[in-house]
This record gives structure tokens, C-alpha cells and sequence, in this order.
């Protein structure tokens, strides 16, 4: 038992080593990504919230959670592309300042006034009941939060090529896999804290005022990690790449995509669409649609809003436990039975959320249950490139997530339309969808060599 111990503790002890050991670059961008990721994580999920407060609607809700998917599918490739041109310290500097304006509009939202939407509707029949898709009433929009979101996401999209390249840069082949798992980890963790702070915050503060301090934290956090990045940041590692080709190099790889790989394309697609139908409305159903406090030991009442963030850690604390459990599991059992796992949970959460009884308890079960879905995404990552042939992953995976994201972009403004006739419908129809994806991955989804890998 005693060597055991040793074991453990000397493996410990070579991870910290080893993390102390990398370039400061990589150092430096972990800080980095914390702090902005912390900045997102405690502020990001309670936007829509916000913008409930601020007067806005469903529909209002669900075309900013389609303006954020669209930022999200198209910022990532030009980001790439700038660091390329311009060097990753002044990509990620000038990233940085965006991300921090972005925090500041929205702190500011109020002061942009609204932009009123006319009222559209379609009536469909379904299950022989007359369901108007759209909205009968004029759609308010909050100009300062959909402007907001273009600088906001400038840092997490823009610059992802940008910190992929700095760990390029900095460290030698044989240790990225080390580099990219120290800025993970510094990432998830924010994930995890970020949430906890936010309920800390939203516990002693009415939401309006407390959530305004949190963009001001984060704007704050924001400017210190760039400012300190700027610095600290070795600009003699940075290398130039060339211009883009063209789009004809997109539109060749999707041509060249591996036909085993669409049946796992069009369920992920699928799920994916039906978590975006609701995914922006999930803060509305918590705090306002079922309104559930706490009350928390040493900590006292908490309102719908701050409990909200400690239900967002409850999920990521899940999350972050299972993952690498699940991953060697799947080495076992399969890559295929965990990624249909995730897709499950994916599937029925909408349904289990509208349905759920007004107890601060079950919603911990819940929210604890939704993080079993993480559990199938270094399955899902082993999945994609399964079927690529060699030299060839980075394409395949690039072209899977441009249709997948390009696919998601309108989902929430589609569910937005619905939720603001019935909210229930929205949630149903969502876990309808996210069933057929289910279903078909159950049927058609094929399992790779990457499954017996070591």
C-alpha cells in the first residue's frame, strides 16, 4: 500500500514538475485562457437573463443565441488566419482588448436602446393541434447585446488558431500533448469556478446590480490577461505564416470528408440542433419559468439566479470527474456505446428541464445528470478522425464542425419562435429532435479503429 502511495504521489510530483517545466509562453497563454474563460463562464450563460430584465423576449432570447452560433461558426477560420498574418502576441493582445470592449458594451447594454422587431407567424398542424411557429407581438432587441457578443467572442473565437499556435511554437512535438492538456485544465477549471463566483456574487446582490459587477470583473480580468500576456509573451517565437488559399480549399475537404463519417455528422447535427433550440433558455426556465432557490448550508438563501450558477458547477464538477473515466472505459467497451451516452443525455435533458418539479434538489440531479454528456466528447474528438486516412485529420475534423456549426447556426431562433408561443413546446420539441439523432446514430453509427487504439 505503501508503494502505492509513492506511485502516486511521485506521479503527482512529475505532473507539476513537468507543467513547471513547459516554455513560459504556454505558461503565460494557460493564465490567459483562465482568466478570460473565467470572465465567460461567470457571465456568458446569464446574458440571456439579462436581456429578459432589460425587457427583451423569447424571440429576442433566440436571435441572439443564433447571432452568437453564427460568431461562433465563422470567427474561428479568419482568427486563424490574422494570427497567421500579423503573429500570435498582437493577434491575441488585440483579441483581448475586443473581448474586454465587448464586456464593457454589455455592461453598458441599456444605453444602446432597441431596435423592435414586426410580429410574424405561421400556423402548422401538428399531432392534430394548430401550432403557430413565430410571434404574434412586436420583438424588442437590446442593440447593446447583440453588439456586445461581436467583441465579446472575439477572444474564445478569434483567437483560437492564435493559442493553438503559440503551443506549436513553443514546445517541441513530442510535448503538445503536456501543453495543450496544462491550458485545458486551466480552462476547464474556470468552467468550474467561474459559475461559483457568479452565485457568490447574484447571492448578495439583486441580479440586475450583481451581474453588472460580474462584466465589470470580467472586463477587469479581461484587460489584465491581455496586458500580461502582451508582456510576458516571448515575440521571438512568433513565426508568419502565408494569406489564405481560397475557399476552393474548404470546398475540396468537405468533398473529400470519409462517407463512413455521415452518419455520425448528421446525428451529431442533429443533437447539436436541438441543444441550441433551448440551450439559451435554460437560465429563462430556472430562474423565472421554475424559479427554484436554495438554501445551502454556512452559505444561507440562495435566489433562482445564484443557484443557477452553483447548478452550472454542479454539472461541470460531474463533467470533469467522469471524463477521463469514460475515456478508458471506451477503450473496452467501444468508442461508439460513450458517444451515444452523451447524445443520450443531450436528447432527454429539454424534456426532463420543462418537466421538472420545483425542487432545488431534483434540479441538482439533474444538472448533475447533464454532465454525464461531457463524458462522450474525447470519445466523440477519437470518432471523428477514426475513419481519416493519415496527414488528413486536421481537414476532416475542420469540415465536420464548419457543417455541424454552420447547420446550428439557426436553432435558437427557431426555438426562441416556438418558446414564445409555449415554452413546453420548444423544450419537447427539442428532446424530439435530439431523439432522432439519437436514434440514428444508434442505427447507422459505426464504430473505428481508433476504438483499439493504445
Amino acid at each position: 500500500m505503501r508503494g502505492s502511495e509513492d506511485g502516486s504521489t511521485n506521479g503527482l510530483r512529475a505532473l507539476l514538475r513537468e507543467f513547471l517545466a513547459l516554455e513560459r509562453d504556454v505558461v503565460v497563454l494557460s493564465v490567459a485562457m483562465f482568466a478570460f474563460s473565467l470572465g465567460f463562464q461567470m457571465t456568458s450563460r446569464y446574458v440571456p437573463r439579462y436581456m429578459s430584465v432589460l425587457g427583451a423576449g423569447a424571440v429576442a432570447i433566440g436571435l441572439f443565441g443564433t447571432f452568437g452560433n453564427l460568431i461562433g461558426a465563422v470567427y474561428p477560420y479568419p482568427g486563424g488566419a490574422v494570427s497567421d498574418r500579423i503573429g500570435s502576441r498582437l493577434a491575441l493582445t488585440l483579441f483581448g482588448l475586443t473581448s474586454t470592449l465587448g464586456f464593457v458594451i454589455w455592461l453598458f447594454a441599456d444605453r444602446f436602446g432597441v431596435v423592435t422587431v414586426p410580429p410574424v407567424g405561421t400556423t402548422v398542424e401538428l399531432l392534430g393541434r394548430e401550432l403557430v411557429l413565430g410571434w404574434l407581438e412586436p420583438a424588442s432587441i437590446p442593440v447593446g447585446i447583440f453588439l456586445g457578443v461581436v467583441f465579446a467572442q472575439a477572444w474564445k473565437s478569434f483567437g483560437l488558431g492564435a493559442t493553438f499556435a503559440v503551443v506549436k511554437q513553443a514546445l517541441a512535438p513530442e510535448r503538445l500533448a503536456i501543453g495543450f492538456a496544462s491550458t485545458e485544465t486551466f480552462r476547464r477549471t474556470a468552467f468550474l469556478l467561474g459559475p461559483l463566483f457568479a452565485a457568490g456574487v447574484l447571492s448578495a446582490f439583486a441580479f440586475e446590480t450583481g451581474f453588472r459587477l460580474l462584466l465589470a470583473v470580467a472586463a477587469a480580468f479581461g484587460l489584465g490577461a491581455t496586458l500580461a500576456q502582451h508582456v510576458l509573451y516571448d515575440v521571438g517565437e512568433d513565426r508568419l505564416g502565408t494569406s489564405f488559399e481560397g475557399v476552393s480549399t474548404v470546398v475540396s475537404d468537405l468533398r473529400a470528408m470519409p462517407p463512413a463519417l455521415r452518419p455520425l455528422l448528421a446525428a451529431d447535427t442533429l443533437v447539436r440542433f436541438a441543444n441550441g433550440m433551448i440551450y439559451v433558455f435554460v437560465v429563462i426556465v430556472v430562474t423565472e419559468f421554475l424559479a427554484v432557490g436554495a438554501r445551502l448550508p454556512a452559505v444561507g438563501r440562495l435566489s433562482p439566479d445564484a443557484y443557477f450558477g452553483v447548478l452550472l458547477a454542479i454539472e461541470m464538477l460531474v463533467a470533469l470527474v467522469v471524463m477521463v473515466p469514460v475515456s478508458r472505459l471506451s477503450r473496452r467497451v467501444g468508442l461508439k456505446p460513450v458517444v451515444a451516452l452523451g447524445f443520450g443525455v443531450y436528447a432527454v435533458f429539454p424534456a426532463l428541464l420543462i418537466h421538472a418539479p420545483e425542487s432545488a434538489a431534483a434540479l441538482a440531479l439533474l444538472f448533475a445528470f447533464s454532465g454525464l454528456r461531457f463524458a462522450g466528447l474525447p470519445a466523440h474528438k477519437a470518432l471523428i478522425v477514426g475513419p481519416a486516412e493519415a496527414g488528413t485529420g486536421g481537414r476532416v475534423t475542420g469540415s465536420y464542425y464548419l457543417v455541424r456549426n454552420a447547420v446550428v447556426v439557426p436553432s435558437a431562433a427557431i426555438g426562441g419562435g416556438i418558446y414564445a408561443v409555449s415554452p413546453e413546446t420548444a423544450f419537447l420539441g427539442a428532446t424530439a429532435i435530439g431523439l432522432v439523432g439519437f436514434g440514428l446514430f444508434l442505427v447507422f453509427g459505426r464504430e473505428f479503429e481508433a476504438a483499439t487504439a493504445s
